[in-house]
């Protein structure tokens, strides 16, 4: 459901508060004949010039995206029409249907909508007006919405891929995809874009027939006329609109069964099928490993999404993450890393996407199981020299950096104009796997995992938000856990560790008789990192950062999304890079890493 409207009434004309009023002896309003006639006919001159409430834009009031969805409906369904010309450099005729249920009286509906032109709008099947205000899209119905009434809205459109760098369509090297988060699925599609209102998807993709397209859910069955081809998705769970991925280029879809049957399709560039069939392989197991730590997979099918582009990163879009091709074949990385990543994106599955994040400021609760689950997976498989106790001292150490720089992990700070994606940062990441360790530390190995499962069970399918985990956490717990998390997820300097005393925070002078931890050398101008594969300097980085190859040893430097990675500044002390690998553009300063999760 969407948030209340979060913001101060500016109506300098509010009421007066009935204690302000004249009382009689007995406590009434006391009114004089006079007094109420004026009283009367100021209200009637009031009412002849009152002017209807301005139409612009709306907002949800998110605290890190204000403006991100609307009030007012809630939406139960998507029907996302796309006829792609074969060029991805053209912008695509779209049609979106979308089914609400008001949730007030609405003469107006906002939606979420920009890098498009609206060609025409109806509502309940008749025509309907429509303005552009900003990336609200404000519609007027011919008629009245009463509370509780479903209407279904329909917008012929268009959905421009040409990227300016701020998500929504990614252009890969022989067509398209989507990375919508954390706000840019309405770069794409007209929507109420923000994660508390989760509906139904259905896809049609009308391509070149030798294309393949692709989206989340299950297929239908395709269409073909002239040459071309309908593709028809449809998801059997609720999606939040920032995880919704279509597909569309010279892919093949390779089949396969999961644990209980489930199906499993994975998309690949049909030219690189038989070098990444070695890491399609995996996911059963993967699948099966998940399983065995939190339950059953909470959705209708799995697979990964292999893109021929550099994006910086992976997304865990519903049932089919996203991957770039170069984590698989630039053969620098060890496997147990480059399967701790997958595991990362598989685990989102359950964290992020079948429970949602109510607000933004929750998103601390996606990542931070995904990289618990990708460190544990790791530890399995890497051994002792990526141990989780390891990697978690470590981000104790650079804790309070961390939320320095980005606000603790359930109030990040918000993003810098321009920089949306800015919320992803370290502290959400290791930061926020930290959270989950100290937890664990307190309540016992049993009692989380206990934990762990009745999350997903509990909010299956829907939204929730910190107040919710603190309150699950307590009760299986059996004690009051308010004051853990508080320090934990809102304190400014990272509380003590619960059964490592020993350990200390960047900068902090040890105890005679304490072991010194790792050393770590920090990035220029930045926060430490962590070792990471073969050597290379690892470090969590913004989703959707820009990314170039670089040879081994050679000098990388911070650069505006979308732009190519250059040498460091003169004198930055900068760590080597695997030959060949992704290179993250990260927070300024930041040392660069490879195929970062995200």
């Amino acid at each position: 459901m969407p948030l209340p409207l979060r913001r101060p009434s500016r109506d300098p004309g509010r009421p007066v508060p009935a204690r302000a009023l004249p009382r009689g002896p007995s406590g009434g309003l006391r009114w004089t004949g006079r007094r109420a006639a004026a009283l009367g006919l100021a209200a009637l001159a009031t009412l002849g010039m009152a002017e209807p409430p301005p139409r612009g834009p709306q907002g949800l009031g998110d605290r890190l995206f204000p403006m991100l969805g609307n009030t007012g409906y809630d939406a139960l369904s998507y029907d996302v029409s796309l006829d792609y010309s074969g060029h991805n450099d053209q912008p695509l005729d779209a049609t979106t249907e979308i089914t609400v249920r008001a949730t007030t009286e609405l003469d107006h509906i906002n939606l979420d909508f920009a890098r498009g032109t609206v060609r025409s709008v109806k509502i309940g099947g008749l025509p309907a007006a429509h303005e552009q205000h900003g990336e609200d899209l404000v519609l007027t119905p011919a008629f009245h919405v009463s509370r509780g009434q479903e209407v279904t809205i329909s917008i012929a459109h268009t959905s421009d891929p040409r990227a300016k760098g701020d998500g929504g369509w990614l252009r890969t090297s022989d067509g398209l995809a989507m990375a919508n988060q954390a706000d840019a699925a309405h770069r794409v599609f007209p929507c109420n874009d923000h994660p508390s209102d989760k509906a139904l998807f259905t896809f049609r993709i009308t391509a070149p027939q030798e294309l393949t397209a692709v989206a989340n859910g299950l297929p239908l069955s395709p269409g073909a006329r002239a040459g071309r081809r309908t593709w028809t998705y449809r998801t059997s769970h609720p999606m939040a609109t920032e995880l919704a991925q279509v597909s569309i280029g010279k892919s093949s879809v390779v089949l396969r069964h999961g644990p209980h049957g489930l199906p499993l399709r994975d998309v690949v560039p049909t030219a690189d099928r038989a070098a990444l069939a070695h890491w399609l392989a995996k996911t059963p197991a993967h699948m099966a490993w998940m399983e065995r730590k939190v339950g059953p997979f909470p959705f209708e099918a799995y697979g990964v999404l292999i893109a021929n582009a550099r994006t910086g990163f992976e997304l865990e879009t519903q049932t089919l993450s996203l991957f770039e091709k170069a984590m698989f074949t630039t053969h620098q990385l060890p496997g147990w890393y480059v399967e701790s990543v997958m595991v990362h994106e598989l685990a989102h599955q359950w964290f992020g996407d079948s429970v949602s994040p109510r607000r933004w400021s929750d998103v601390w609760l996606n990542e931070a199981h995904a990289t618990w689950y990708e460190s544990l997976y790791a530890e399995e498989k890497g051994g002792s020299r990526v141990s989780l106790e390891a990697r978690m001292r470590h981000a104790y150490q650079e804790s309070d950096g961390w939320r320095a720089e980005g606000g603790p992990p359930a109030a990040p700070k918000a993003p810098g104009p321009g920089q949306k994606i800015g919320i992803f940062r370290p502290i959400v990441y290791d930061g926020s796997a930290l959270v989950l360790y100290a937890l664990r530390q307190k309540i016992g190995f049993a009692a989380f995992d206990r934990l762990e499962r009745a999350w997903v069970e509990r909010h299956r399918d829907g939204v929730a938000d910190t107040s919710d985990f603190v309150q699950l956490a307590s009760q299986v717990a059996g004690q009051d856990l308010t004051g853990f998390f508080q320090e934990w997820l809102y304190g400014d300097r990272t509380p003590p560790m619960p059964g490592h005393p020993e350990w200390q925070h960047k900068g902090a002078a040890a105890k005679p008789g304490q072991p010194k931890g790792p050393a770590v050398s920090p990035g220029p101008h930045g926060p430490a990192v962590r070792p990471g594969p073969h050597g290379a300097a690892v470090s969590p980085v913004p989703k959707g950062a820009a990314v170039s190859a670089a040879p081994r040893g050679a000098a990388v430097n911070s650069a505006p999304r979308g732009a190519a990675v250059s040498s460091a500044p003169k004198g930055a002390a900068v760590s080597p890079v695997p030959k060949g690998a992704a290179v993250h553009s990260a927070s300024k300063g930041a040392v660069a890493t490879p195929g970062k999760p995200v």
